[in-house]
């Protein structure tokens, strides 16, 4: 087993520690730098017009992930909102409502789709990927809970009192929630983040799935979505090729900002 591995199974697995969740409101100025930097964000690679699903964290809307989209189509990418009002629930009905909305933009297009999901949408994207593994093109996820332990993340407690406690069918996924899907996924996750410990974020080294990275960004959870860092990642993610994925390339000063757990 392996040191990520250990990280997903650890019983001592806790939440971001009170000085991080406590400073998230360092969100405002990664808005602030999204905003100053708008203009060059039109210099990042340019996409090939395929579909790209975004689904907003745990109690968000569609509004946290404007910004976001409107790179996206700026940079030739057909961005889809989620629709669905507030991340508040999940069950079987709002399951079916992401998997439908996945097959009509399927439907509309006519190709793969990409699927960014920040925070609990992480977790969310992964799911649907799962389920309609032939309509998507790949992953990327934002600060998400992926771990099967769910002590990493502080919202815990508030997700189980919107949703109740798990049944036995429900523990039993959960307890799958760290096997990837069978698609190209990126976890980008921030040693400072104040809701979700970053090793609940770390995808675990597996031969079954070769196209899985996960890449640290200097971020708070709150600025996860709008930190032009990530714009950069997501937008370089994005860019490549159907059936052409790559690790991301670290060489330079790169290796620097964006880094790589152990064992990656």
């Amino acid at each position: 087993m392996t040191q990520i591995e250990n990280m997903a199974n650890d019983d001592n697995a806790k939440p971001p520690s009170l000085f991080w969740t406590l400073t998230e409101g360092r969100a405002v100025f990664e808005l602030g730098w999204f905003y100053s930097l708008r203009p060059l964000m039109n210099r990042l690679p340019s996409g090939d017009g395929h579909p790209v699903l975004v689904l907003p964290g745990f109690l968000a809307s569609d509004v946290s992930t404007r910004p976001l989209r409107g790179v996206l189509k700026e940079l030739d990418y057909a961005p889809y909102a989620w629709g669905l009002g507030r991340n508040l629930k999940f069950d079987d009905a709002r399951e079916a409502e992401m998997l439908a909305l996945l097959d009509s933009i399927y439907e509309d297009h006519n190709c793969k789709i990409s699927i960014i999901g920040w925070s609990l949408g992480g977790l969310f994207a992964r799911e649907i990927a799962k389920a309609r593994p032939e309509l998507v093109r790949s992953v990327i996820t934002l600060g998400s809970p992926i771990s099967s332990n769910r002590k990493y993340s502080n919202a815990r407690k508030v997700y189980d009192r919107l949703n109740g406690s798990p049944d036995v069918a429900q523990s039993d996924r959960m307890a799958q929630l760290n096997v990837p899907p069978p698609a190209p996924t990126t976890s980008i996750f921030s040693k400072t983040d104040g809701i979700v410990a970053w090793r609940g974020s770390v995808q675990h080294n597996d031969p079954g799935y070769p196209c899985t990275e996960n890449i640290e960004v200097p971020a708070s959870h709150f600025g996860l979505g709008v930190n032009p860092l990530v714009v950069y990642l997501i937008a370089d993610r994005l860019a490549q090729k159907e059936d052409e994925w790559a690790p991301f390339d670290r060489d330079g000063l790169k290796g620097v900002v964006f880094r790589a757990p152990a064992n990656q």
